[in-house]
Parts: C-alpha cells; sequence; structure tokens
C-alpha cells in the first residue's frame, strides 16, 4: 500500500510581548503653588486615575474573552489528515470492528486511502485507478474495500494487504459503489444511468443489470440490514429511489425539493438522511415517511445524522463544518478550518467525531461536543446571574 506517513497540523503559538511599563502617575507629586492650582490638580489626577482604570478593566475583559476563545478553539481544534493532492469526494467509515474504526475516503487524485477512524492515521492507499475516484466504500468487517473511478472501472481491493482483488469495467464514469450487508454483492451505478449488481462469489458472471434511468446515479446505497433494498439518487433529477431487488425495479420514490447529493443509512437502516440544496431531511427507512426537514443557510453538500446525540452535521458551499440539533435545527456548533467547499462530513459510528472532506484535499476529524445536562444549564444560568448582580452592585458602589 504504501508507507506509513500520516502527517499532522501543529499550531504553534507565539508567546505575546511584555506590556510596555506604565509609568505611575501618582508617583509624580504636583507641584505646590496655591491651594486652587493644588485642588484643579488633583481632580485632573482623579479623571486620569479613572480613565486609567476604565483601560485596565477593558484590558481585564479583553484577556479573558481571549483565554475563553483560546480554550474553545483548542478543545474543539480537528485532527487534519494530509495526503490527498486534490479535492475530496467522498468519505465512509466502517463500523467498529474488533480492530477499532476504519475511514476510507475517495479523492480526484485517483488514489482513495484508508485511515485510522480515530486517529486519522494513514494506513494506506489503493494503487491502480488511472482517473478521479468518486466514491469509496468499506465492507462492515473492514475486511474490503471497493472504489468507483472516472476511468470507467469499479474496483474491489483487500483491505489488509491492499491488494487489487476484482475489477469491474463499465463503459462510463462510476459514481457509486456500495457493498450488501453480508459482502457478498457491489452494487454501481454512473453516467452509464443503469445499476449493476455484481455477485463476489462468482466475480466471473455477469451482473444483473436493472432498469435504465432519464438521468446518470449519483448516489447509491444498500441498505445495512437488509439485502434486497437499495437506496439511490439521480444527478439530474430530484427525489431519491427505493430499489427492491426481488423485483429488480423501484418500488418507492421519495420526493424532495431539489436533487439530492447526499445520502446516508443509519447503522441500524432505520433512518435515511439526504441532503438537498437548503435542506437536510431525515425518512424512516422502510416506508418513505419523513421524519424531520430542516432549512439550512447554505448550500448543502452532504450531512450526517448521530441519533445517539440528537444532532447532525451539515457541509457545503460557505467551507464551514455545522452542528444542528435534530429536534429544532438549531445550530450548536461550526466548525472553520477548510479552504474550500466541503463536499462530504460523516459521524463516526461511536458518534465521538465526525469528519469532513474538502475541496482542500484535506480530511478534518472533529470532535463531538457532549451534550449539556439540565443540571450543568441550570448552573450556568444561576452563575451567569449572580455574575450580572455582581457587576451592577460593582456599578453602584463606585457611584
Amino acid at each position: 500500500m504504501g508507507e506509513d506517513g500520516a502527517a499532522k497540523d501543529v499550531t504553534e503559538v507565539e508567546p505575546s510581548a511584555p506590556p510596555e511599563e506604565i509609568k505611575d502617575e501618582e508617583s509624580v507629586a504636583p507641584p505646590k503653588a496655591n491651594e486652587e492650582e493644588r485642588e484643579v490638580e488633583e481632580e485632573e489626577i482623579g479623571e486620569e486615575e479613572e480613565k486609567r482604570g476604565d483601560r485596565n478593566d477593558e484590558s481585564e475583559a479583553a484577556t479573558r474573552e481571549g483565554d475563553s476563545g483560546s480554550k474553545k478553539q483548542q478543545q474543539q481544534g480537528p485532527l487534519v489528515c494530509h495526503g490527498h493532492s486534490r479535492p475530496i469526494v467522498d468519505i465512509q467509515y466502517s463500523p467498529i470492528t474488533k480492530d477499532g474504526t476504519f475511514l476510507v475516503s475517495a479523492s480526484k487524485d485517483g488514489k482513495p486511502m484508508l485511515r485510522n477512524g480515530t486517529t486519522g492515521d494513514w494506513i494506506g492507499t489503493f494503487e491502480g485507478h488511472k482517473g478521479a475516484v468518486w466514491s469509496a466504500c468499506l465492507n462492515q468487517p473492514a475486511t474490503l474495500a471497493a472504489t468507483g473511478s472516472a476511468d470507467f472501472s469499479a474496483k474491489v481491493w483487500d483491505a489488509l494487504t491492499g491488494d487489487q482483488v476484482y475489477e469491474f469495467s463499465h463503459k462510463h464514469i462510476v459514481r457509486c459503489v456500495s457493498f450488501s450487508p453480508n459482502s457478498s454483492k457491489l452494487v454501481t451505478g454512473g453516467f452509464e444511468k443503469i445499476l449493476r449488481i455484481y455477485d463476489l462469489t462468482k466475480p466471473e458472471n455477469d451482473p444483473v443489470v436493472l432498469p435504465q434511468q432519464k438521468s446518470a446515479f449519483k448516489c447509491a446505497k444498500w441498505s445495512t440490514s437488509n439485502d434486497n433494498l437499495i437506496y439511490t439518487t439521480l444527478a439530474d433529477e430530484s427525489g431519491l429511489l427505493l430499489w427492491d431487488l426481488r423485483t429488480n425495479d423501484v418500488v418507492q420514490r421519495w420526493e424532495t425539493s431539489s436533487i439530492v447529493t447526499s445520502i446516508e443509512l443509519s447503522s441500524n437502516s432505520e433512518v435515511v438522511t439526504t441532503a438537498s440544496g437548503n435542506q437536510v431531511a431525515f425518512f424512516k427507512a422502510e416506508t418513505g415517511d419523513k421524519l424531520k426537514e430542516h432549512a439550512i443557510p447554505f448550500v448543502v453538500e452532504s450531512a450526517s445524522l448521530c441519533k445517539e446525540r440528537n444532532c447532525f452535521a451539515a457541509g457545503g458551499e460557505d467551507m464551514w463544518v455545522h452542528l444542528y440539533d435534530y429536534e429544532t435545527g438549531e445550530e450548536v456548533d461550526c466548525n472553520k478550518g477548510h479552504h474550500g467547499p466541503v463536499h462530504c462530513v460523516r459521524f463516526a459510528p461511536d458518534g465521538k467525531s465526525y469528519s469532513s472532506g474538502s475541496e482542500d484535499g484535506t480530511i478534518r476529524i472533529w470532535r463531538t461536543p457532549t451534550p449539556k445536562t439540565a443540571a450543568e444549564e441550570g448552573k450556568e444560568e444561576v452563575n451567569g446571574k449572580e455574575e450580572g448582580e455582581g457587576e451592577e452592585k460593582e456599578k453602584e458602589d463606585e457611584k
């Protein structure tokens, strides 16, 4: 696969220069003239002391805010994963395995990579494609990886050795690949406007070809618990298509306001998350009933749900990675750092972190903030009230 060498960003903060000494004006005695001059000078000194005190208070407040901001930034600072030389267009986590969690990435540089899903450390690169790689995924045990490329091929790899296991030729660009729950089959879709189902236990056999559509396939996800269901979206049509392999045809069409650019299935296949235009929607996987829908103030390219922490992540054209409350749609966190649009976001299976891939060629792994308990929120409210009352009392004493 390649030589081990995951790069990490280290931000060094230079110590600030010591403040200039402020001469103590009180140490300079006023000239002794007559009583009126001394009174005028004492009033001027008093006014100067008040101004100096105000400046010190402002400086101290700014220092507190700076310290607080530094702590917040340090707490939320991402792990930055370098290695790709072109935009990252797809990232996928494996489920939790006995060896941990793994993260695979697809990039326009044509070199899909495998990483430790927790630390972001580079494990290896799957070498062999001759064009941009648009899709990458892992099977549930994380022993196989699959990739779809602009070189008109889909490949299956041994995730332990990095060796190519199978190569399936196509007649056009392959935009999406996905394993069946038991890893015995692979679905591919792309610019040919058809889905192919390959039997990995009999790779020499011709694939099953599903009915052609009017538009290219953009996304295809196999259900994580049902071997018969595949969820797809099209590049030029809104909505989501649910295929049933018992009939080899579409059995449901779910309506969306615009073209769906990302779909995600929860680990238990209960919820399907979609990103389309300025909307993030959540559907019941078996029936297509819409559970929630939230308007987002930017064009969303990808979204990911963490039901255990009652939040979802979204990224898109504004180059930031946002975290929202699942129930209300209220933004609870905003992560800045990417230098280009965010094409893909995914939660780790344990929900403790989530990753983003961007036009800037980096993957960033963000820590999920721990939800506050009602007791903690109440304590913060009491502390804030006490601080406010203390400040008001100080102002009254000064008067």
